[in-house]
This record gives structure tokens, sequence and C-alpha cells, in this order.
């Protein structure tokens, strides 16, 4: 039997306050704990995006963020694209890039995204038609590429 995720897709000012300290955690464990990484995750850009949150077993395991475009790249974006830990086995990442990829088309109307993608995922972004568009470049000491998906 498959596992089922919960998926959901807020504006900021409607995420439940159980609901942001959720994210924030899950963010925090994922890429300020597991990746060993000091950096500023609360960036001001919360407020502005669409939240992707799944939920299984009554807790969000996976979550990223919605941006139309101009208000993070030139086109619409993907960020802060995370599973946690516990619930990888499950691969729930394809099934939220779906998700994400069909909130930016029916909440902001746009096909083109852009995303800064660690590199190791590379191959998991171009499974989803993301194309590098950029040479590997340092995020918060972490080798990225851009990545485009027309």
């Amino acid at each position: 039997m498959k596992d089922t995720i919960n998926w959901k897709i807020k504006p900021f000012k409607e995420l439940s306050l159980h609901e942001l300290y959720s994210l924030l955690k899950l963010r925090s464990i994922v890429f300020v704990v597991e990746q060993n990484c000091v950096y500023q995750d609360i960036d001001g850009k919360d407020e502005k995006a669409l939240h992707l949150l799944g939920e299984y077993n009554n807790e969000i395991v996976a979550y990223a963020r919605l941006f139309k475009g101009g208000d993070y790249f030139e086109n619409a974006s993907i960020g802060r694209v995370v599973i946690h830990p516990e619930a990888r086995d499950k691969k729930f990442g394809h099934e939220m890039m779906q998700q994400a990829i069909s909130g930016i088309e029916s909440y902001f109307k746009e096909t083109k995204i852009t995303i800064s993608a660690q590199l190791y995922l590379q191959k998991f972004y171009e499974s989803h038609g993301f194309l590098k568009t950029s040479a590997v470049y340092l995020e918060d000491d972490i080798e990225h590429v851009e990545m485009k998906r027309e």
C-alpha cells in the first residue's frame, strides 16, 4: 500500500501558528542541522510566498515555498524544498515537485520556473523538466546551480 500525504498550499497570513512553527522547525532540522549550514533562514520572503505543506501522520514532513515571477527570480520560483529525513524513504519528493509546479501554474498562471538547486539534486530536478542554466556557484557554502523549466 502506498503511503499518502496530504498537500495544502497557503499564503503566509493563512498559516496557523502550529503550521508556521512546524515548517520553520523542518527547515532548521535539514538546512541548519543536517547540512551543518549557518545561514539566515528567516529572510523576509516568507510573507510573499505561497507555502506548500505536505502532512503525513499529522506532521509536516514536506515543504516548499512558491513565488510568482518577480518576487525572487524574474520567473516564478520554488525554494526551500525539503523533506524530513525520517520521511525520505516514502519518496514524497517527486510528488512534492509535481504539487509545486502545478501550484505555480494554477495560482500564478505561470509556466516558466527558475530555481537555485543544490548541485547534488541536479538530476532530481532534471527529472521534473528543469535544465541547468548556470555554472556551479556557492550559496551558503553549498554548491548550487541555477535551473529553469520553460
